[in-house]
């Protein structure tokens, strides 16, 4: 379950690091930079990166069963 649950988070840190370095234009991915713009304001896709990777880190060790 370990593996599921890591693999899931790391294909949604994936998603959010791909997206910020794009500056994609998905629906989804804009409703997070709406909200993310009213704390952030113009460093919101640097702040998206900055997580992504948090979360793929995190992805990873709860895989592993690290963590």
């Amino acid at each position: 379950m370990h593996l599921f649950w890591g693999a899931l988070m790391v294909a949604i840190g994936f998603f959010l690091f791909i997206c910020a370095t794009l500056k994609s234009e998905l629906r989804i991915y804009q409703l997070l930079v709406a909200r993310s713009r009213i704390m952030w304001k113009d460093k919101v896709y640097v702040s998206h990166k900055v997580a992504g990777i948090l979360i793929i880190t995190m992805g990873l060790l709860m895989a592993l069963e690290l963590l």
